[in-house]
């Protein structure tokens, strides 16, 4: 996951685009803040899921064809 420090500097310049406009490095560097947060959310959240079986109220196990080759692939399951 992102550091505090990184996510905290997120908030700040958030913030301060809410009071005023951000300069051009800051612009770039929220850019690319955003796009560090992002990959590393999508990240966690895929590995989380490779752990997941979806089950029916029958019993029946529903988990996506696309997920069940990700875990075979990686034997979680």
């Amino acid at each position: 996951m992102l550091s505090s420090d990184k996510i905290a500097r997120i908030n700040e310049l958030a913030n301060k685009a809410k009071q005023s406009k951000l300069t051009e490095e800051e612009a770039k560097e929220q850019t690319k803040l955003r796009a560090e947060y992002l990959q590393s959310f999508r990240s966690s959240m895929f590995n989380t899921l490779k752990g997941v079986t979806i089950v029916d109220p029958e019993g029946n196990d529903v988990t996506p064809e696309k997920l069940k080759e990700v875990q075979n692939k990686n034997k979680l399951h």
